[in-house]
């Protein structure tokens, strides 16, 4: 499971020209499921991106999580975070899982998050989105994967 989040002080994402999801600050998060992600994967990685201290305190240090500085978060699937860009020029998606597999994984890392408080904007699933957002600071992390996962 990829995990890409942006501090944002705004964000949102359209679907054929009408808003259906949008947050104020918080983070934008973009998740890609791959083969052999499970559920243990989703739940360890939406904690990290609600624990994660990225946002700043009164000194302005990088000390508060999106949960400490009541932040939203907006989750969109995004595929093409697993992609392989090792050979030729063009982007190999196999590692991607198979929507039967990734939706469920999808739903439980939102679900996750919501049953910490945390309020979550999504995108859709396999639509064609436009993603909006201005981000803070800039500052945009790639979660690490669990660490039974590293060695994959």
């Amino acid at each position: 499971m990829k995990v890409l989040l942006q501090r944002v002080t705004r964000a949102a994402v359209r679907v054929d020209g009408e808003t259906v999801g949008s947050i104020g600050p918080g983070l934008l998060v973009l998740l890609g499921v791959e083969q052999g992600d499970d559920k243990a994967d989703a739940e360890y990685l939406a904690d990290k991106a609600a624990e994660l201290r990225i946002f700043p305190d009164d000194e302005g240090k990088m000390n508060r999580s999106v949960e400490d500085a009541g932040g939203e978060l907006l989750v969109v699937s995004q595929f093409t975070l697993a992609a392989s860009t090792r050979r030729g020029r063009r982007p190999s998606y196999s590692r991607a899982a198979p929507p039967e597999l990734a939706v469920p994984l999808y739903e439980k890392f939102t679900a996750h998050l919501r049953g910490r408080g945390l309020r979550v904007a999504e995108g859709v699933f396999q639509a064609m989105m436009e993603v909006e957002l201005v981000n803070d600071g800039p500052v945009t992390v790639l979660l690490d994967p669990p660490p039974s996962r590293e060695k994959r």
